[in-house]
């Protein structure tokens, strides 16, 4: 089962369910393939909302990769989403959420009293 609080997520690839996780060796792979300089560069090309297909096999590759599993991203390449494109791209910002994190307005319960 996948523990987000170690930023991994759960994603059926394939016909089976699959663990991802972008560890700090995934991360460096993926700033090598992008040719980004470091993670805030990384971030923000991620952060412009456009991801191709080549960017999807990518992301999802570096994940299970990083989750453990033994794939290529030609094997990525292969494998079917239950939504097809729609369900690559929900996997791919699912796990970009949940290493970078989103950005969440912060309520407050108690606000302070008015000065008077």
């Amino acid at each position: 089962m996948a523990n987000r609080h170690r930023g991994e997520i759960e994603a059926e690839l394939g016909g089976k369910r699959r663990t991802l996780c972008l560890t700090l060796g995934a991360l460096a792979e993926l700033e090598t393939a992008f040719g980004a300089d470091d993670l805030a560069s990384l971030a923000e090309r991620f952060g412009t909302g456009r991801i191709s297909a080549r960017d999807a096999i990518r992301v999802i590759g570096a994940g299970l990769r990083g989750a453990g599993e033994k794939i290529s991203d030609e094997e990525v390449a292969s494998l079917a989403s239950a939504n097809a494109a729609a369900g690559y791209v929900r996997i791919v910002v699912e796990l970009l959420s949940a290493t970078f994190g989103t950005a969440e307005k912060k309520e407050t319960t108690n606000p302070p009293p008015p000065q008077a």
